[in-house]
């Protein structure tokens, strides 16, 4: 279980981890299985875990006052599933996170991963990877959803990330891209002629 997130840690750390080090992820580092449908987090919990997803399919939304669910951030197998923003200030989540399908994660406080960075200094670095990484794509999605057509957030979505299209239906890539499911149904039949 713990073989895959050693291995994409050691993806992105210049030396591997040693034997004593993979040890310590392992202590630190919780499994838990999720059902689909079920929770990791609820709307107004304090955001207490970071979960690295070694199987299933997650997703991170809000849901507004008439019910509409606005997909914010889609989880598959090697992607790390939490509300950064809640497990930082400690203040209530305004998202739920879900399993899309079964789900299994391996878990870890914000505390405790602190204190396993102590411990091994270059889980320092691949954090650093993460937060440039992911500031990067943050600031990719602001801009094509600022600047560029359904049509062409779809084509980059599509190009960029093929792998959630064949794990997510239509509705949620739809939400995920700010659009209607009825506008990239129709994108989809268009790219077909």
């Amino acid at each position: 279980m713990h073989d895959k997130l050693i291995a994409y840690i050691n993806q992105h750390i210049s030396s591997n981890l040693t034997t004593e080090e993979e040890e310590l992820v392992k202590t630190f580092f919780k499994y838990k299985k999720i059902r689909k449908k079920q929770y990791f987090l609820q709307e107004g919990e304090v955001c207490k875990n970071v979960g690295f997803v070694v199987s299933g399919a997650m997703r991170l939304y809000s849901v507004d006052d008439k019910g509409m669910e606005h997909i914010a951030q889609l989880y598959i197998e090697n992607y790390w599933a939490g509300d950064r923003e809640s497990s930082i200030t400690l203040q209530p989540s305004v998202y739920n996170i879900d399993a899309w399908e079964d789900t299994e994660l391996l878990i870890i406080s914000r505390t405790e991963m602190l204190d396993l960075t102590e411990k091994i200094p270059a889980l320092s670095q691949m954090l650093r990877l993460m937060d440039e990484r992911n500031a990067i794509a943050n600031q990719r999605r602001l801009k094509s959803t600022i600047s560029n057509t359904a049509e062409k957030r779809y084509e980059e979505f599509a190009e960029h990330h093929p792998q959630f299209i064949q794990r997510f239906p239509q509705h949620i890539i739809a939400s995920f891209l700010g659009i209607t499911k009825e506008t990239l149904s129709r994108i989809k039949k268009q790219s077909l002629k």
